[in-house]
C-alpha cells in the first residue's frame, strides 16, 4: 500500500509540474513546454491518466491553457480534453460546465485552422459521450453524477448555429461547424424514431444554414466562407430533409425556405436578388424538392435568366450557376432550351473571364445531355457535344486554372459523357484523365460527385434493363418514342475502357475519395462509387490489379454504409475478388473478417439471383480457410440462409449452397446441426450424392465423407432417411469419376467401421462384390482401393465374410 500510495503521489506531482511548464509564462524553454504539452495528451488517452488530471483540477488548469491564446498551448489543452471526454458521459459534462459553450464555439471559429480542427474534434466527442448516454441506461455512480443531457446537446447545438452567422468568426471555423452538424443532428439510421433533433434545428436554424448557403463571395458584407462552405450548407440541408418523416414536417421546411428566399428577393433590389439566387443554387444541390419549389416562386426564372445577361461579371456568375443547377428537371430544362440557350451561347462565346465561360460551357453540356444515354435524342446539331467535350478536357488540363474553375470542366463531362462518342474520345486522352484523378485529391472536394459520374457513364455501370422485345413493337406500332443504344456503348467498347481507366490509374483515385472523411463524400457519391468498382472488377483478369491499388481496401467501408444499391454493389464486387483471388492475400490479417458481414448480406431473398450466387461461392472461399472464419460466418447467422438455397431450383445456386455447406460443415455447430433429431438436413445430402449433376454430387458426398468420418451416429442414420440409400452409396463407388469413387468408399469405409448391423446390410448387397474389384485396383486408383480394402478387411473382423484364401 506504501509503495502504491508513493507512484500515485509520484503521478500527481508529474500532472502538476506539466501544468506548472506549461502555464509558467517566464519559461523560454520550448522543448520543454512541448514535452510536456505531448506528455498530458498521452495520459489523457488512458482511463486512469485521464482520471488523474480530472481528479487534480485539470479541467480549470486547462481552461487557462485555452485562455493564453497560443496556439500549441490551444492545441494541447483541445487534444488532452478529447481524451478526457471520450467515452465518458460525466466527465464530459463537468468539462461542459467548466468550459461553457459559448468559450467552446469561440474557440472554434478562431482564425488557427488547426486549433479550430482540434475544437471540432473535441465537440464531436463530447456529443458522442452525451448522446450516449441518451440511449444507454447508466447504473450506480454515473447515473447518480450525470443529469439528463438532453439539454447539454441543444444548448452546443444552438452555439454552432450562432456561430454560422456570426461576423467575427473564421471561414474554416464555419465550415467545421457545418461538419459538425451534418455529423450530429439527423438520426443514423431510420430505425431510430425519434428526429426531434432535427426539428428543433430546422426551427431554430434553418435560416442560419440559409444564410451561409446564400452567401456571394467578394459581395460587400458578405460572411467570410470557403470554396467549400456552399456544398458543406447543401449537404446538412439536405440530411435534415432526409431526416423529416411525414408531408407536415416537409412542408414546414419548404415554407421557411420560401419565407426566407422571398425576404431577399422582395425589397432588397439587385444584391438581395442575388442573395434569393445563391439561395435557390444551395438549395437545388441539397435538397432539391425544396429548390424546386423556391424556383417557382414568381419572378424567380426571369430574374436568373435577366442575371445571366449582367455585365457584371460577379452577377453572371450567380446567375449561371442557378441556371445549372435549375436545369435538373427534364420540364425546365425544355424551357430553359428555349430560352437560355442562346444567352448561355452568348456568355461562352463573348465573356472575357474563363471561370464564367467554363459555367455557361457546363450548363451547355447539360441542356446537350438532356436525352442522357439515349442515342436517337439530340438536343444539338451532330458535333456540337463534342466539340464542347474538348474545350472542357483542354480547361481541365490547363494547370494554370484554379481547382475550383476546373472543377466545372468536370462537371462538363459528367453530362456529356452519356454519349458514346465522348466517352471513347475521353479514355484515349491520358492527360485529361490525370488531370481528373489529380483534381480529386485537391482541397476542393466538391468534385467528387461529378467525377464519380463521369466515371460511371464511362464504365456503364448505370442501371439498364433490357425492353422486352414485344413491347418494343408495340411502341412502334403506337409511334411512341423507343430509346436507342449507341453502337459504341456495346459491351466490348465498355470493356476497353475500362481497361483504360484502370492504366490510367482509377482504382486508386477512387480509393483516396473513399479514404476522405468530407461532406461531399454523401451517400449517393458512395453509390456511383460502388458502380464503378463493380463495373473494374468485372473481368477476373482484371481483379489483382484492383486489389494491388487498394481497391479491396476501399470497398469494405463502401459495402457496410450508404444506399442499400451502393452497398449491394460494393458487397458483389468484394464477392467478385474473393471468388477469384485467394482472400489471405486480397484481404490480409483482420481485414479478411470484416468481408464477411457484406458477402452475407448478397443472401437475402430480395437480391439479384447472381448476387446470392456470388455471396454463396465467395463464402464457400472463406469457409474454407479457418476455424475462425467459419465461426464469423456463423455469427452473421448465414447457415439458415445457406441451407434455403439448398433447396433453389437454380442449379448453378444449388451448387454453391452445397458446396458452401461442405465447407462450413468442418464446424462442430454444423456438424450438430445434422445431428439433430427430426432434421432432414441428412436426407438431403444422401439424395443429393445421388443426383446427376457431377459436381453437386461431389460437394454432398464429400459433406457425407466428412461427418461420418467424425460422428458414428450419421452413419447409422443414413439408412435410416431414405430407402435408396444403398443404390446411391453403389453409384458413387461404380461412378467414371475417381473424385466420386474415393467419397463414396471413405462414407462404406466410416459406415462399415461404425456399427455391425450397418455392416452387414451392406455386405448382404452389391457392395461387397463393387469393393472386392475396386480393394484389388491398386495401381490406377491407390486412394480407393485402400478404403476398400479396409472396409472388408473390418467386414472380415466382425466375421461377416471370410479372408479370400489366396490372400495373406
Amino acid at each position: 500500500m506504501h509503495e502504491r500510495m508513493k507512484t500515485m503521489s509520484c503521478t500527481d506531482s508529474k500532472v502538476e509540474q506539466m501544468f506548472q511548464i506549461l502555464l509558467d509564462p517566464d519559461e523560454k524553454d520550448a522543448d520543454k513546454k512541448q514535452k510536456a504539452a505531448q506528455n498530458l495528451i498521452v495520459l489523457a488517452r488512458e482511463e486512469a491518466g485521464a482520471e488523474k488530471i480530472f481528479q487534480s483540477d485539470g479541467v480549470r488548469l486547462l481552461t487557462r491553457l485555452l485562455d493564453t491564446a497560443k496556439a500549441d498551448l490551444m492545441l494541447a489543452a483541445l487534444r488532452t480534453l478529447v481524451g478526457l471526454c471520450a467515452g465518458h458521459r460525466s466527465r464530459t459534462a463537468a468539462v461542459l460546465a467548466e468550459l461553457e459553450a459559448p468559450r467552446l464555439s469561440a474557440v472554434l471559429g478562431v482564425e488557427h485552422e488547426q486549433v479550430s480542427l482540434a475544437a471540432c474534434n473535441l465537440l464531436h466527442v463530447m456529443f458522442d459521450s452525451l448522446k450516449e448516454g441518451l440511449q444507454k441506461d447508466f447504473r450506480g455512480k454515473e447515473d447518480a453524477v450525470v443529469p439528463d443531457s438532453s439539454k447539454d446537446l441543444k444548448v452546443l447545438i444552438k452555439h454552432l448555429l450562432e456561430l454560422l452567422v456570426l461576423e467575427g468568426a473564421s471561414a474554416h471555423g464555419r465550415d467545421n461547424a457545418l461538419n459538425l452538424l451534418i455529423k450530429v443532428v439527423p438520426r443514423k439510421s431510420s430505425k431510430e424514431t425519434n428526429n426531434s433533433l432535427s426539428l428543433w434545428v430546422i426551427d431554430q436554424g434553418l435560416k442560419k444554414v440559409l444564410e451561409v448557403g446564400s452567401t456571394v463571395c467578394g459581395a460587400p458584407g458578405s460572411l467570410p466562407v470557403t470554396e467549400n462552405s456552399r456544398m458543406s450548407a447543401s449537404v446538412l440541408l439536405s440530411k435534415l430533409y432526409d431526416d423529416l418523416k411525414c408531408d407536415a414536417e416537409r412542408e414546414n421546411f419548404h415554407r421557411l425556405c420560401k419565407d426566407y428566399v422571398r425576404s431577399w428577393f422582395e425589397g432588397h433590389e439587385l444584391a438581395g436578388k442575388l442573395r434569393a439566387v445563391q439561395a435557390v443554387s444551395c438549395l437545388l444541390q441539397g435538397p432539391s424538392d425544396a429548390g424546386n419549389g423556391v424556383l417557382e416562386l414568381e419572378g424567380m426564372m426571369d430574374s436568373v435568366l435577366s442575371l445571366c445577361a449582367s455585365v457584371c461579371e460577379a452577377h453572371q456568375l450567380v446567375a449561371v450557376e442557378a441556371l445549372i443547377h435549375a436545369a435538373d428537371k427534364a420540364k425546365r430544362a425544355s424551357f430553359i432550351t428555349a430560352n437560355g440557350v442562346s444567352l448561355l451561347k452568348e456568355i461562352y462565346k463573348h465573356s472575357e473571364r474563363d471561370s464564367i465561360r467554363i459555367r455557361a460551357l457546363v450548363g451547355l453540356c447539360k441542356l446537350g445531355s438532356a436525352g442522357g444515354t439515349d442515342f436517337s435524342m439530340k438536343q444539338f446539331a451532330e458535333g456540337s457535344t463534342m466539340k464542347l467535350a474538348k474545350q472542357c478536357r483542354k480547361w481541365l488540363c490547363n494547370e494554370a486554372m484554379d481547382a475550383g474553375t476546373r472543377r466545372w470542366a468536370v462537371e462538363g463531362l459528367a453530362y456529356l459523357t452519356f454519349d458514346a462518342d465522348v466517352k471513347e474520345e475521353f479514355v484515349e486522352d491520358k492527360a485529361a484523365m490525370q488531370a481528373m484523378f489529380h483534381l480529386v485529391r485537391s482541397e476542393d472536394r466538391s468534385v467528387l460527385y461529378a467525377v464519380a459520374s463521369t466515371l460511371v457513364n464511362c464504365t456503364n455501370s448505370y442501371d439498364h434493363e433490357e425492353p422486352d422485345p414485344q413491347m418494343l413493337e408495340l411502341a412502334k406500332y403506337a409511334k411512341q418514342h423507343v430509346p436507342e443504344q449507341h453502337p459504341k456503348d456495346k459491351p466490348d467498347f465498355v470493356k476497353r475502357r475500362v481497361r483504360k481507366l484502370l492504366t490510367a490509374g482509377v482504382v486508386s483515385a477512387l480509393a483516396c475519395i473513399v479514404k476522405s472523411e468530407n461532406p461531399a463524400l454523401t451517400d449517393s457519391c458512395r453509390e456511383l462509387i460502388s458502380r464503378v468498382f463493380l463495373a473494374l472488377v468485372e473481368e477476373a483478369e482484371d481483379r489483382g490489379g484492383v486489389v494491388a491499388q487498394g481497391g479491396g481496401k476501399a470497398l469494405i467501408p463502401l459495402s457496410l454504409e450508404g444506399t442499400e444499391v451502393g452497398q449491394t454493389k460494393a458487397a458483389q464486387a468484394l464477392a467478385k475478388i474473393t471468388i477469384t483471388s485467394n482472400p489471405e492475400l486480397a484481404f490480409p490479417g483482420e481485414r479478411i473478417y470484416e468481408v464477411v458481414r457484406p458477402l452475407v448480406s448478397l443472401l437475402h431473398l430480395q437480391r439479384t439471383g447472381l448476387e446470392n450466387f456470388e455471396g454463396l461461392m465467395a463464402l464457400t472461399n472463406l469457409a474454407g480457410i479457418s476455424e475462425r472464419l467459419r465461426q464469423k460466418i456463423l455469427k452473421e447467422k448465414a447457415v439458415p440462409m445457406i441451407e434455403g438455397y439448398m433447396f433453389e431450383e437454380h442449379e448453378l445456386i444449388r451448387l454453391a449452397a452445397t458446396e458452401c455447406m461442405c465447407n462450413m460443415a468442418m464446424s462442430k455447430e454444423v456438424q450438430e446441426l445434422f445431428l439433430a433429431e427430426g432434421s432432414d438436413r441428412l436426407k438431403l445430402m444422401v439424395l443429393y450424392s445421388g443426383e446427376e449433376d457431377e459436381k453437386l454430387r461431389r460437394a454432398a458426398s464429400g459433406t457425407l465423407a466428412m461427418l461420418t468420418a467424425l460422428h458414428p451416429a450419421i452413419c447409422k442414420r443414413i439408412p435410416q432417411v431414405t430407402v435408396h440409400w444403398l443404390e446411391i452409396l453403389q453409384a458413387l463407388l461404380l461412378s467414371p469419376s475417381v473424385e466420386l469413387q474415393h467419397r463414396g468408399a471413405v462414407v462404406v469405409m466410416n459406415m462399415v467401421a461404425a456399427e455391425r448391423e450397418v455392416a452387414e446390410q451392406l455386405m448382404a448387397s452389391e457392395t461387397l462384390e463393387i469393393l472386392s474389384v475396386l480393394a484389388k485396383d491398386d495401381q490406377d486408383k491407390p486412394r480407393v482401393a485402400q478404403a476398400a480394402k479396409a472396409s472388408l478387411a473390418q467386414a472380415v473382423a466382425y466375421g461377416l465374410i471370410q479372408p479370400n484364401p489366396g490372400q495373406a
